[in-house]
């Protein structure tokens, strides 16, 4: 074996794969058989989909499907080229506009994923004197941007203030301090303490930068997001958002003032050298958009379900931390419990995630259960059932 094989092979979470699929509850890489809705077929067989972020339903709604269709017969199935040479299709221009005004920004820019997007903004935003603040439990996405960045970074404890408060102090009066957080937290589902950052952001002259990609199509009117949310759009800086959740598509964008958006336009890596949206993808998007306008129930109804589900998760007696959204975090605290239970859970014909370690903690592993607005009541009961069955037998209820 190669030096470079041998070490690779050692490395712990190919070790647990190993383990797990040995014992036959290896959960990952399913091959979905069917469309993206509320039922899947999985492997021949039909399970509930409660492990989707497709929030609002809308990746098989026929207006998407034949608005990426009708994109593909015009321009093709891709651009060949980057935005900034010859990738550029009036679709991406025509969406940018709407996604600006939508957020309440000056202007935006597509990338083709939401990865992306926090890969080239906040690893070029910064410089070597600079700062950049995050949140411990950040998406990887914005953890690989400030890698790459020369500035330093400081780390404050999850949705802490004091901690917050106490990493900016140690920062250069005169130098950029870009605090860059999720607006709703992609495995925990709580919502970020948005109205504080923004007062402490004033306080110390910092620059502040939102990942929606969670919070737009559930919070804010008409699903505008976290900082909606709040009323601090004026007060954000930059607003991230992805296409592959909400808005039934592949893509992200950033939204920001002009001088912001004109900089990464010039200056952001993987804006520049990236192949650009294809036309499907940006049509989808823009599709999902008019409907997420047009359509407020479906908002109105995902929190209805996401209401019922905390409540009688709750009652229930799983612990499932300080959620307030559609995603639901089920605490387990033990990887190897964690996959069994997804296992038993898909036996019983439920789809849910498992989030291990290393995404999280070891004493923090959780099954993520979520929600999507084209689930039903009845569709949910008999998920919340299953799942009291199967925890009492694994005595995780706390009662």
């Amino acid at each position: 074996m190669k030096l470079l094989q041998e070490k690779l092979a050692k490395y712990d979470l190919l070790q647990q794969a190993r383990e797990a699929k040995e014992a036959g509850i290896y959960p990952y890489f399913r091959p979905i058989e069917s469309d993206q809705d509320t039922e899947v077929i999985i492997y021949g067989k039909k399970v509930l989909m409660f492990g989707s972020n497709a929030y609002l339903g809308l990746t098989n709604h026929p207006k998407v499907k034949e608005a990426a269709i009708e994109a593909t017969r015009k321009y093709g199935s891709g651009c060949a080229g980057s935005r900034y040479l010859n990738g550029t299709l009036d679709l991406h221009i025509q969406l940018e506009k709407r996604l600006a005004e939508f957020v309440g920004k000056d202007d935006v820019i597509i990338y083709p994923t939401g990865f992306q997007v926090n890969l080239g903004v906040v690893s070029c935003l910064t410089g070597r004197e600079d700062y950049i603040l995050w949140d411990e439990l950040d998406h990887a996405s914005i953890i690989e941007g400030h890698r790459l960045s020369y500035s330093t970074k400081l780390k404050y404890r999850h949705n802490d203030m004091d901690s917050l408060e106490k990493q900016l102090q140690k920062c250069g009066e005169n130098k950029i301090k870009l605090i860059v957080v999720d607006g709703v937290f992609s495995m925990e589902g709580d919502i970020v303490k948005l109205t504080e950052i923004v007062q402490l952001a004033k306080k110390y002259n910092a620059t502040v930068m939102v990942d929606e990609a969670h919070g737009i199509g559930v919070l804010g009117r008409q699903g505008r997001g976290t900082c909606d949310h709040f009323g601090v759009t004026d007060d954000v800086d930059l607003i991230m958002g992805t296409f592959s959740k909400s808005l039934a598509s592949i893509g992200g964008f950033i939204a920001s003032d002009y001088e912001v958006i004109n900089y990464l336009r010039h200056y952001s890596r993987p804006y520049m050298f990236s192949a650009s949206s294809t036309p499907a993808a940006t049509a989808a998007a823009s599709a999902a958009l008019d409907i997420m306008i047009s359509e407020p129930e479906r908002i109105e109804h995902l929190w209805k379900l996401t209401h019922y589900a905390l409540d009688g998760f709750r009652r229930m007696g799983c612990e499932i931390g300080h959620t307030e959204t559609p995603i639901i975090p089920l605490f387990i605290r033990d990887n190897s419990l964690t996959f069994l239970i997804v296992k038993e859970l898909f036996e019983a014909g439920i789809f849910v995630n498992p989030v291990v370690a290393p995404a999280v903690a070891p004493q923090d592993t959780l099954i993520r259960f979520s929600l999507i607005a084209t689930h039903t009541f009845e569709q949910l009961d008999f998920a919340m059932n299953t799942i009291q069955d199967i925890f009492i037998k694994h005595h995780l209820l706390n009662k």
